[in-house]
């Protein structure tokens, strides 16, 4: 129990130091990029600490069966450098006891990454879109200013309020000016101008667009000068704002769904999700029987001789594993359950080398010993021989 405490200390101290470097180098190039839009007015200051909060469980569902792997290989190469792992092999602690205890750690950190990958990140992406098109709806009112002229629509359109109401939500006494539809029968200075008594702000789930709603109101379509002009009154009128940078709306609510909901869904998509969300703990526990073979190292190799082969094979799964599922969701593979092709291979290949690091040589049958007992019994033999 004493070097099972020892084992649990050394190992779960270097995957959390792996993890928590592999986590800051992830969450900082996202932060930079939520900064970025910050800074160009796409998105507010305010809700950057809680996009980066409800993506961490993301960021960890990748970055904690990474940080295990490594962990385990420096933890372990440690005591193999220092000569500890060799007292404890001196002392009938084979690899195979290694692996038993090593698997308890890995469990738990399996657990970890299944009440991620299961749960809290399609919980995250979930609430992170929510908060996304909640800031689109009121980040262009949070800015305006009444009795102030405002450009929308790439410029193409300004539009005017003469009053906000309390909550910001709704425009009083809106003016909008539009340049017309670039069509070939309409003159270059053709322009629409409308006029309402209110107006709010409408975006649509599924495309993103962001739509100004007018109610009662009147439109007038015609060239500045000339008396052709077309009047329209109307109880409720739609207008396109802008045409936002579309984030992946297909691949994030496929992501937020719940997993009781890829359970029961049939489409193949959605199914291949799913397993890919039990993939990960799995992943887990196979990098575990891998890392352990891995880990032994030669005092004169140092410490880091294997790290990068190592490191490379867990590259070679992941995108194996990535892969096949990208496959699937392009419809190059049917069965969704092809995904769990790729773990056999490289539990063999763990086990494989856990198996001819245990391998001991045989002893030879007419040894030294055989010899000594022949030549005792000659010896004996000669003894008696009269003189």
């Amino acid at each position: 129990m004493i070097i099972f405490r020892y084992l649990c200390r050394e190992l779960l101290g270097a995957t959390l130091a792996v993890s928590a470097v592999l986590l800051l180098m992830v969450m900082s190039g996202r932060f930079v990029k939520y900064l970025a839009e910050a800074a160009a007015g796409d998105l507010s200051a305010g809700i950057l600490f809680s996009l980066m909060g409800y993506r961490l469980p993301g960021f960890l569902e990748l970055v904690v069966p990474l940080g295990f792997f490594v962990g385990i290989l420096l933890a372990y190469g440690r005591l193999y450098i220092e000569s500890e792992m060799t007292v404890l092999h001196a002392c009938g602690f084979s690899e195979r006891q290694l692996l038993r205890y090593t698997l308890v750690p890995a469990m738990l950190v399996a657990a970890l990454v299944a009440s991620m990958s299961l749960y809290l990140t399609p919980t995250g992406i979930e609430r992170t879109s929510h908060l996304l098109t909640a800031d689109k709806t009121r980040n262009e009112f949070d800015h305006l200013v009444p009795k102030k002229f405002v450009a929308t629509g790439g410029d193409r359109a300004v539009y005017y309020a003469d009053g906000l109401s309390d909550d910001k939500s709704t425009m009083h006494d809106v003016f909008l000016a539009e340049l017309g539809n670039s069509r070939a029968n309409m003159e270059t200075d053709h322009q629409i101008v409308t006029v309402a008594r209110e107006g709010v702000q409408l975006i649509d789930p599924d495309t993103g667009l962001r739509y100004l709603v007018l109610r009662d109101g009147y439109r007038y379509e015609g060239i500045p000068g000339q008396s052709d002009y077309r009047q329209m009154a109307f109880s409720s009128y739609e207008v396109l704002l802008d045409i936002p940078r579309l984030r992946s709306k297909a691949s994030e609510k496929l992501q937020s769904m719940s997993t009781a909901a890829l359970w029961k869904s049939d489409n193949p998509r959605e199914r291949v999700n799913l397993h890919w969300r039990f993939s990960l703990p799995v992943l887990v526990l196979v990098v575990a029987i891998l890392a352990v073979p891995l880990s032994r190292t030669n005092p004169r190799q140092g410490r880091y001789a294997k790290m990068i082969p190592a490191v490379l094979l867990y590259i070679v799964y992941l995108v194996a594993l990535q892969g096949v599922r990208g496959a699937i969701e392009d419809g190059k593979i049917e069965q969704a359950w092809a995904i769990w092709l790729v773990h056999p291979p490289f539990l063999i290949l763990g086990l494989l080398l856990l198996g001819g690091r245990n391998r001991k040589p045989r002893k030879p049958r007419g040894g030294p010993d055989a010899g000594g007992d022949s030549g005792v019994h000659g010896g004996s033999g000669g003894a008696n021989v009269p003189a």
